[in-house]
């Protein structure tokens, strides 16, 4: 499944994008209902009577479940249509939520996050292949970013919102705000997608052909130490706030915002510069998150210096989706599905394994443990990249 290469009509490039705004609210959906509780994990943990290590370590078992979905949703969707394979993923989202808003024990939280764990791997892992036969190739950049909008979207207001409604109407009430949302995608997603009939079926020697490319193996070796390193020092960014900067609630929201909001500066750069500049971005990202975490580490009780390092670091959030599947794009044309998958297994194995580093360092050390295992996360990802030169394609 390439990009196309023939000029769409007017009328088709409408329709198009309608159906790539579609999928960027469904972005700003799926990374609301994934992160959301890193804003809550607090209230989450009393609620429910368990650790804060614990509770984020449950949060994130999404992760190990989306890492089965996107090895498996190509291969088990064989020739289905995959308008309706997306309708079937938004629509298990909504179940997960509305089990997240009424879960009334740490068992049936963690059957929601399993759940949503298949939509985040199944989605993903089908996006950037579905994004190319949209659009004509030298816009696939441009409907990338425009996707991904939808995580900046959701990055500038879910935690802040979250924080902020938490303290009113509890952490359950913010996950039902969700589920209205999520049944106006479905809707949305239903009229705008056109129909994309499977171009051929997928097989796990598909995903065994494209990982035997050595550029490619090296890229996943560095995606999995890139993310992992983010998320293990963002998913306990809260107990940071609160014990080392001293923050209320009315500042952790604030701050969430600010690391939110930067994501639009994060999505406009990525868009802008993931065409030519590649590489340059993928360098970037973990240099500038290891850095931006050691900063905090020594001014963390600064809450002005920690809201332009929280700025930083969330503008280098969103870049670091939209540089990773341009990557994919330019030099995965030829196999996207297959190559996503094995992306997406590659991103959320490294969410759930940074999570559960980042906690397990939480529990048996302290906070200052977490960002300095981050920080050495980030640092073999930059290495991994090098030049960039060996994650390139040749020919």
């Amino acid at each position: 499944m390439t990009a196309r290469s023939s000029t769409l009509s007017p009328a088709q490039q409408t329709a198009a994008w309608g159906a790539v705004f579609s999928m960027s609210l469904c972005v700003a959906t799926l990374i609301a209902a994934e992160f959301m509780p890193v804003s809550l994990l607090t209230p989450i943990a009393d609620g429910l009577g368990a650790t804060e290590g614990q509770t984020g370590q449950a949060v994130s078992i999404s992760g190990f479940f989306a890492v089965a979905a996107s090895l498996l949703m190509t291969t088990l969707a064989g020739r289905l249509n995959r308008k309706w394979v997306l309708l079937t993923i938004t629509t298990l989202m909504l179940i997960s939520l509305a089990l997240m808003a009424s879960a009334p024990s740490f068992g049936v939280l963690m059957l929601s996050r399993a759940l949503l764990g298949l939509c985040i791997g199944g989605f993903w892992s089908l996006a950037t292949a579905v994004i190319m036969r949209l659009v004509d190739a030298e816009h696939v950049a441009r409907a990338l970013a425009i996707m991904y909008t939808g995580q900046a979207i959701a990055a500038a207001f879910a935690a802040p919102i979250g924080s902020y409604l938490g303290g009113i109407i509890g952490w359950r009430g913010v996950f039902w705000i969700l589920v209205p949302i999520v049944a106006v995608n479905l809707i949305w997603q239903w009229a705008a997608l056109p129909p994309l009939p499977a171009n051929q079926r997928q097989t796990f020697r598909s995903l065994m052909d494209v990982l035997k490319r050595p550029y490619f193996a090296r890229g996943i070796a560095a995606v999995v130490f890139c993310f992992s390193g983010a998320f293990a020092m963002f998913t306990y960014l809260r107990p940071f706030l609160e014990g080392v900067t001293g923050v209320d609630v009315t500042m952790l929201t604030a701050m969430f915002l600010v690391l939110g909001c930067a994501g639009f500066l994060g999505t406009w750069a990525g868009g802008r510069l993931a065409n030519r500049h590649v590489v340059r971005l993928l360098q970037a990202v973990p240099l500038l998150m290891g850095l931006v975490t050691l900063g905090l580490l020594g001014f963390g009780e600064r809450p002005v210096v920690v809201a332009v390092l929280l700025a930083i670091w969330g503008a280098m959030n969103t870049v670091m989706s939209i540089a990773w599947m341009a990557w994919l794009s330019q030099n995965l044309d030829d196999a996207p599905e297959a190559a996503g998958s094995l992306v997406v297994a590659a991103i959320q194995a490294a969410i759930l394994l940074g999570a559960a580093f980042g906690g397990s360092l939480l529990d048996h050390f302290d906070i200052q443990a977490t960002f300095l295992g981050s920080v050495a996360l980030s640092a073999l990802s930059l290495l991994l990249i090098g030049s960039g030169r060996r994650l390139l394609k040749v020919g």
